[in-house]
């Protein structure tokens, strides 16, 4: 029986304006509360959101690509009827203060984390180990760049990282003598990559067990943004996360404020109550929720029978009672768990498992989570910094 949903109080507007700090532009690197462009959001009791926006020119080609992501982050929050923007200008203080904010990015253009700002970041999270969340990330992933796309892959699960067997990677991470940094792991797939950063990568044996506690584990992880050389050309990244609600998924979401949260869960219902708390969790930190993958699904034996082996109905109840949409259904087959332990990801082969993935990743690059078109009017603000910059060097 499909779950029946709750009603949802609509929002306030401080959760919509916190929520629009994940709208980055991906040419100034800031969000468009920070730069001035959200100039507030009302909600009505039915849940109609109106969002009052101004841009630096009426027509500027990025409008379409602000509404979709606006308008994409906005409609993921509980209680949410409707979303409109309402169109303005920036005066010229503005302009010059966006101005301003794009001269300090520029000279500080690494930011926070040397992930680029036009990379779409993907948490693939879950409120409980054994699920299969490494599993969905890992052929997620895979799946992403055996169709062009480039990747990142961070193996955010400190204490029982799993990332590299998986893939089938292994040996030592090496420093990159011209940044300092460190370089990540390339495996070429399809007509794309994935670049790997992992524990696995930094430890003698697969069984070292790593018992750090609290800021030991964010700083880890932050060294994962920080001090790694991720390519220029990224399209994803897409981070494994640990299980739970912990430091490690606080401090992420406060390094990546732009991130967007995959909840991973199976169909037993004690699994649904829990991964509700990860949904929680992002939305409590401002990130956008993209939906659930429920995994391990059933089983289809080879004549055609289903078999719920653990239980039914916890990804709709998961996605009615939080306001979400289910992404995918993962069956369960042995393929999965072989090409794990195999290093070779169970989408690069045949069956339902891997039609699941492959129609997962195509889901989210085409609809709910494309790459970012780089072109905008942004652009030519880039531009004219760099050329006045240029004109008072040579003066």
């Amino acid at each position: 029986m499909a779950a029946t949903a709750t009603p949802l109080s609509p929002p306030t507007g401080d959760d919509v304006m916190g929520l629009l700090r994940g709208v980055v532009d991906p040419e100034l690197g800031s969000d468009i509360v920070e730069l001035g462009m959200a100039k507030g959001a009302s909600v009505d009791p039915d849940g109609n959101v109106v969002v009052h926006l101004a841009l630096t020119t009426v027509g500027c080609p990025l409008r379409a690509q602000i509404k979709k992501d606006v308008e994409a982050r906005v409609g993921s929050l509980p209680g949410v009827a409707s979303v409109r923007i309402e169109w303005g200008q920036l005066s010229q203080e503005e302009k010059a203060a966006v101005m301003a904010r794009a001269r300090k990015n520029i000279a500080e253009r690494a930011g926070s984390t040397a992930i680029p700002t036009s990379t779409r970041v993907l948490m693939i999270a879950s409120g409980k180990g054994g699920v299969g969340k490494s599993s969905v990330t890992v052929n997620l992933a895979t799946a992403l760049a055996d169709a062009g796309y480039k990747v990142g892959l961070i193996d955010a699960d400190i204490w029982g990282w799993s990332v590299p067997r998986m893939l089938g990677l292994d040996g030592r991470l090496e420093g990159d003598e011209a940044t300092k940094r460190i370089r990540p792991k390339s495996l070429p797939v399809g007509a794309g990559r994935i670049d790997v950063v992992s524990m696995g990568f930094l430890v003698d044996q697969e069984d070292t067990a790593l018992m750090w506690r609290g800021l030991i584990l964010q700083r880890a992880v932050q060294h994962f943004l920080e001090d790694v050389v991720w390519a220029s050309d990224l399209d994803y990244v897409v981070i494994d996360m640990p299980p739970g609600t912990g430091d490690v998924q606080m401090g992420l979401a406060k390094l990546l404020p732009r991130a967007e949260t995959i909840v991973v869960t199976t169909p037993s219902r004690s699994a649904q109550k829990v991964a509700a708390r990860a949904v929680a969790m992002a939305r409590q930190n401002y990130l956008r929720v993209l939906g659930v993958v429920e995994n391990m699904t059933e089983f289809v034996s080879p004549a055609g029978e289903r078999f719920a082996i653990f239980g039914q109905g916890g990804g709709d109840e998961l996605a009615a009672s939080c306001g979400i949409a289910v992404l995918g259904r993962i069956p369960i087959e042995a393929t999965v768990a072989d090409g794990g332990d195999q290093g070779r990801p169970a989408v690069l082969g045949t069956g339902a498992a891997a039609d699941a993935f492959r129609e997962l990743a195509r889901l989210l690059s085409t609809e709910v989570a494309p790459p970012v078109d780089m072109r905008g009017c942004s652009a030519r603000i880039i531009d004219a910094i760099k050329e006045a910059q240029a004109a008072a060097a040579s003066a």
